[in-house]
């Protein structure tokens, strides 16, 4: 007969409540049983049979029935992590109310706002990260004081980050006023504080960063440190697939 047990930090990651490597401290720290019995690192159990209690709570109670695919507008002033070692506020502060361990799709740095992907779906996280998926960003930058024609052309040549070319961004005016500008860029590949760099060596100071857009999925009027599920037709743009959103218990 085919094994029907399963390693239980295997069980307790795929319910989404914590990495592998952190569901076996908690099994190392005593806080995991099944059927009553302490729990040690290597026993494997059936998540349909077994009754695993993680923390004094059993494991169909806390588990995600289903998954989860949500944009965050992501303020300024927070990191784009779980936790954070040094003390500073993280997105997860603002996805508590969620009864799920949902990790980011990709990065906005600290001073950075705006549209930011999160699942529990690795599937679909790393299919959307990978550069096949051809997704572009698009964000709305405002550079301080003025732009020159030489500096517009600036920032669509390629840079070189961590040893790699980028591919060239779009870039557009959307506004000019007295001591700054508005612009829209869009990338292809989107390294890490690829835009401040190639505002910086243009010579331009970035006052405000803000991505509105990954391929066809909009922010739009979503506020700031508010979340909200994805449809299942912005799933579709993202990933190309049809898939259901089974967010709600």
């Amino acid at each position: 007969m085919k094994e029907t047990k399963i390693r239980l930090q295997k069980i307790i990651a795929d319910a989404g409540l914590a990495s592998r490597r952190k569901a076996e401290q908690l099994i190392i720290d005593g806080k995991v049983t099944v059927n009553g019995r302490k729990a040690t690192l290597g026993d494997k159990a059936d998540p349909k049979k077994d009754r695993i209690v993680v923390g004094g709570k059993k494991l169909n109670e806390i588990a995600v029935k289903g998954k989860y695919y949500i944009m965050l507008h992501k303020p300024r002033g927070f990191v784009t992590t779980m936790s954070d070692e040094m003390g500073r506020k993280c997105v997860a502060e603002l996805i508590k109310d969620i009864p799920a361990r949902l990790f980011p799709v990709g990065r906005l740095d600290r001073d950075s706002e705006g549209l930011l992907l999160m699942t529990n779906d690795g599937e679909f996280a790393n299919g959307i990260a990978h550069p096949s998926c051809h997704l572009n960003k698009t964000y709305r930058v405002t550079v301080r004081p003025s732009l020159s024609d030489e500096q517009l052309e600036k920032l669509k040549e390629s840079i070189v980050i961590n040893g790699r070319k980028t591919i060239p961004a779009e870039v557009f005016v959307i506004e000019r006023q007295e001591g700054r500008v508005v612009l829209q860029f869009v990338l292809q590949d989107g390294k890490n504080r690829q835009i401040r760099n190639i505002c910086e060596q243009a010579g331009l100071e970035v006052a405000r960063l803000k991505r509105v857009a990954i391929g066809q999925v909009k922010l739009g009027m979503l506020p700031q440190g508010k979340w909200r599920d994805l449809t299942a037709d912005e799933i579709k743009k993202l990933t190309g697939k049809q898939t259901e959103n089974k967010n709600r218990w």
